[in-house]
C-alpha cells in the first residue's frame, strides 16, 4: 500500500533544516541539508509507522490544509 504524508521544511538560523509530519503528531526530525532532512523524515515516518501498526493502533488520515492568510503591515 502507497501512502502520502506532507512535511514542513524549516531552514534553521543556525543552519540546517528542521522537518516534521503534521498528521503524525510527533514526527520530527533535522538534516544538514533539504535532501539529508528528507531522508530522515521518511526513515522517521517509516518507524512511526512500525510502531502504529505493532501496537495495533489505526494510522491517521491526513487532513492537513494548507491557506494563505494576508496581512497589512502596521509598519
Amino acid at each position: 500500500m502507497t501512502r502520502n504524508f506532507t512535511v514542513i521544511l524549516e531552514r534553521e538560523p543556525t543552519g540546517g533544516y528542521h522537518v516534521y509530519c503534521p498528521a503524525l503528531k510527533g514526527c520530527h526530525s533535522e538534516g544538514e541539508t533539504e535532501e539529508e532532512a528528507l531522508r530522515n523524515i521518511r526513515e522517521a515516518i517509516e518507524l512511526y509507522l512500525e510502531s502504529l501498526i505493532a501496537h495495533q493502533e489505526p494510522i491517521p488520515e491526513e487532513q492537513l490544509q494548507v491557506k494563505s492568510i494576508q496581512l497589512i503591515a502596521l509598519l
